[in-house]
């Protein structure tokens, strides 16, 4: 234990490369002998175990090996490849999400990624999508979604906007900006209409990368989405340094309106701070009326959250985002069943 803490004391520091200053990550996993196995395979399997827990707890600490870890790997090993194999059958779906402006009008959908797995049923995105991170399946998860999501909002007669989340992960691999152009070109959905989500920690990475990533994805004319601003670091700096088309207020500062005048006076900062940087404001998770009064009292641009509407597969919002005629119609059938 005090090695590893020395290790990660030493590896924290920021080094110099060419003129750069680089940081390393480090997480740790620990097993002991004879107490957790008595030879080399099982040794190192129960290291591994106690890694990935080290990753799953936020990186950058030492975990020790626990009977129950090897468990909890099995489970997320067969997680991942279930997951694999519903990418490729086709048992991820997309449900859409609605935003509104404040006269009530949607201006938007976000899409949302949901999984039916054939035998536990539905499968939370919390649960799954931090697998996919972690084995490097969400690039092409994400490429999965952003593809659905263009393909589908290119058949809507009203040009509202289609929002997707990107991960980290997309950012550190491979060549993001040619592969929405590419996907832009296939699909023939207008740029100005696609908004990519993305949060504080994309930029925490490596700011310097994200800023030119960003910047080519903006020459492509798409529109860029600072998601759960003020939960992460440095939310000002981001915003000095790469300027974003929208801010989405999290809906943990929106659950708190009523209990909390800190967060009122903060809500009311970052409305004033995207007035002042002409940069829209959505919020996020909005789910009752006084929240949704306030918000629009304090000159939010639009709302999103239960009170507003659910995330449901694309059928359900047929009529508000004019889809033809004949699938609108099978929509119909879909409901009545």
């Amino acid at each position: 234990m005090e090695l590893a803490d020395r290790l990660l004391a030493t590896i924290a520091d920021a080094f110099d490369v060419e003129g750069r200053a680089l940081r390393v990550g480090l997480s740790i996993g620990i097993t002991f002998f004879p107490d957790d196995a008595t030879d080399v395979a099982a040794l190192l399997s129960n290291a591994r175990a106690a890694l990935d827990r080290a990753r799953a707890d936020g990186r950058g600490v030492f975990r020790m090996f626990e009977a129950n870890m090897d468990r909890k790997l099995r489970e997320r090993r067969a997680l991942e490849q279930d997951l694999r194999s519903a990418l490729a059958s086709g048992e991820l779906r997309l449900h859409y999400q609605p935003q509104v402006n404040v006269s009530g009008e949607i201006v938007g959908f976000e899409a949302l990624i949901r999984w039916c797995h054939k035998e536990r049923g539905t499968i939370p995105p919390a649960e799954f999508i931090p697998v996919a991170e972690e084995s490097g399946l969400i690039v092409s998860l994400g490429e999965w979604v952003l593809r659905q999501a263009c393909r589908e909002a290119a058949s809507w007669a009203k040009s509202v906007q289609i929002g997707v989340n990107l991960s980290p992960v997309q950012f550190r691999q491979g060549d993001l900006p040619s592969l929405v152009h590419q996907i832009l070109l296939e699909t023939g959905l207008n740029p100005n209409r696609l908004e990519l989500e993305i949060t504080e920690s994309v930029l925490f990475d490596d700011l310097s990368r994200a800023s030119s990533i960003l910047r080519r994805l903006k020459s492509l004319g798409v529109k860029i989405a600072l998601d759960d601003f003020g939960t992460g670091y440095s939310s000002l700096s981001y915003l000095q340094s790469f300027p974003f088309d929208k801010i989405k207020i999290d809906k943990s500062f929106v659950g708190m309106i009523q209990k909390n005048p800190q967060t009122v006076a903060i809500i009311r900062a970052i409305v004033g701070l995207g007035r002042g940087l002409s940069m829209d404001i959505i919020a996020e998770g909005v789910e009752t009326l006084e929240q949704l009064t306030f918000l629009s009292e304090e000159g939010c641009h639009a709302l999103q959250g239960y009170l507003i509407g659910r995330p449901h597969p694309i059928e359900a919002y047929a009529d508000e985002v004019g889809r033809p005629a004949a699938m609108a119609g099978i929509a119909a059938r879909r409901r009545t069943r």
